[in-house]
């Protein structure tokens, strides 16, 4: 019988966060009464990432090492989505910014009816702990953007913490294009053309000083994505397996 719940780790570098991620991963889920996987993906690391993943996965049941030698936290995610068994697959960054054990919240009971539950560190009842300002307004500003060229109405795309139903996301990541941080604008872009049901959920996050994000370099690619998925779906390169295009 499948999980619940899987949990998606992209893990580039980590060597020096993985630990206690996983530790904390961990303890949660003993805590909890449903079963539960975690997935990490090592896709290009030149550090111990993979070693410290591979040992803690010998060392705990239901923990896996998924690995690619190309880059790319929308690579890592489309491979972990696809080799996942859980009825809900949890996308979870390797920083831990939002506690483990807000998960429960994207979970049955407390919440139901959903195809795609996203974090929000923007709907009313978030909070934010510690982010530079000048971080919170390139945010803003990417996501005005994000709102007028392809997933409107949502006020946090990027946060990266996410929760899809097993079918949607075996359709969606079966489809997605891209492999940098502009995934999860894709994988909603194509979610809401399917008419998939997308809540956000305020969530308590954390600023890590140690993020990957470049912001002005990758601000910059971010924004060439936008129209490459509005010029990938014109093309027809999201349509599902069989369909017309």
């Amino acid at each position: 019988m499948p999980p619940l719940l899987s949990i998606i780790v992209p893990a580039l570098n980590e060597e020096g966060r993985l630990p206690d991620t996983l530790a904390q991963i961990s303890g949660f889920l003993q805590a909890q009464r449903y079963t539960a996987e975690v997935l990490v993906v090592d896709n290009g690391s030149t550090d111990r990432t993979a070693e410290i993943a591979a040992e803690f996965s010998r060392l705990h049941p239901g923990f896996r090492l998924l690995q690619h030698a190309r880059r790319g936290k929308g690579l890592a995610l489309r491979l972990g989505m696809r080799a996942a068994r859980g009825e809900y697959r949890f996308i979870c960054d390797a920083d831990l910014s939002m506690p483990i054990e807000e998960v429960n919240r994207f979970l049955p009971p407390a919440l139901e009816g959903y195809d795609i539950a996203i974090a929000s560190r923007e709907a009313p009842g978030a909070v934010r702990y510690g982010e530079p300002a000048y971080r919170h307004w390139i945010g803003r500003i990417f996501n005005a953007l994000v709102r007028s060229l392809a997933v409107p109405h949502f006020q946090d795309t990027q946060c990266g913490f996410k929760c899809f139903r097993a079918s949607v996301a075996e359709d969606l990541f079966s489809v997605q294009r891209l492999d940098g941080w502009t995934f999860d604008v894709e994988v909603l872009f194509i979610g809401l053309q399917r008419g998939y049901r997308v809540v956000e959920v305020p969530i308590h996050w954390t600023y890590n000083s140690g993020s990957r994000v470049r912001p002005l370099r990758d601000s910059l690619t971010m924004l060439a994505d936008l129209f490459r998925i509005r010029r990938n779906w014109r093309r027809g390169l999201y349509a599902r397996a069989g369909s017309p295009s």
